[in-house]
């Protein structure tokens, strides 16, 4: 494999950081950090449930996403200004919730709802793969609360869930797309897996070339042993004090 404009190999992810209690009044908060990409993460836990799981004694999970004007080389325009959530941050926040109920036993979580809300301070490709990775660091810091609290019994976080962008950039698959090359991609692909190797979510696009079912599986493949990267950095993460 050649390296790439950072110095990375194709197989090689970046420098990842996780800083934990990041913001104090949340009961679970992390700043994640894939290379130049930071996205602040926080967790909070509302008393209550969406009306379709009131009185199943099940909890839920959701997810909310943002992009701060200047995390982006060009200013982005405030939701509350233009009146609307566009359609990118929709589909954006709908995965990151998707992606994380995957970890959770709601059971045991009971009927209240916890919010991640994922705030992009610096956008340098793979925002919602860095979100989902983090998130479930927020997450899991405040049902850890919960249970140190003795609002709930046991502990509802079941799985590791983490997230990375794979796609195919001149003839090269690669790992963990910074901005240059996710905009040059002639084929972008999300992964979303837990930590027994299921897959949650698969999104791939061929964005310029269409791209053969070898390719496609090199490409699982690779996003596979990239996330496995990942759950040993979430561990190492929470294993801190």
């Amino acid at each position: 494999m050649g390296k790439r404009a950072d110095g990375r190999a194709n197989d090689e992810i970046r420098p990842v950081k996780i800083t934990r209690n990041y913001i104090s009044h949340a009961e679970g908060s992390v700043l994640i950090e894939f290379g130049k990409t930071r996205v602040i993460c926080t967790a909070t836990v509302e008393e209550k449930v969406p009306p379709f799981q009131k009185n199943k004694g099940l909890g839920w999970v959701t997810a909310e996403y943002d992009m701060i004007p200047r995390s982006a080389q060009v200013r982005i325009i405030r939701p509350q200004t233009l009146g609307k959530i566009n359609g990118r941050t929709h589909e954006i926040q709908r995965l990151i919730g998707r992606s994380l109920r995957a970890a959770v036993d709601f059971g045991k979580l009971g009927e209240r709802t916890i919010w991640v809300d994922c705030d992009v301070i610096e956008a340098d490709g793979g925002t919602r793969c860095a979100s989902i990775t983090g998130g479930f660091i927020a997450l899991f810091d405040c049902c850890r609360y919960l249970v140190s609290e003795n609002i709930i019994k046991e502990m509802p976080v079941e799985n590791f869930v983490a997230a990375i962008s794979v796609g195919i950039i001149n003839g090269e698959i690669m790992t963990d797309l910074c901005f240059s090359e996710d905009s040059n991609a002639d084929v972008d692909m999300n992964v979303v897996m837990n930590s027994r190797g299921q897959l949650i979510e698969v999104q791939s696009t061929a964005e310029c070339n269409t791209f053969s079912k070898e390719e496609f599986l090199k490409m699982l493949e690779l996003s596979e042993s990239s996330i496995e990267e990942l759950f040993l950095i979430q561990k190492n993460a929470i294993l801190e004090k």
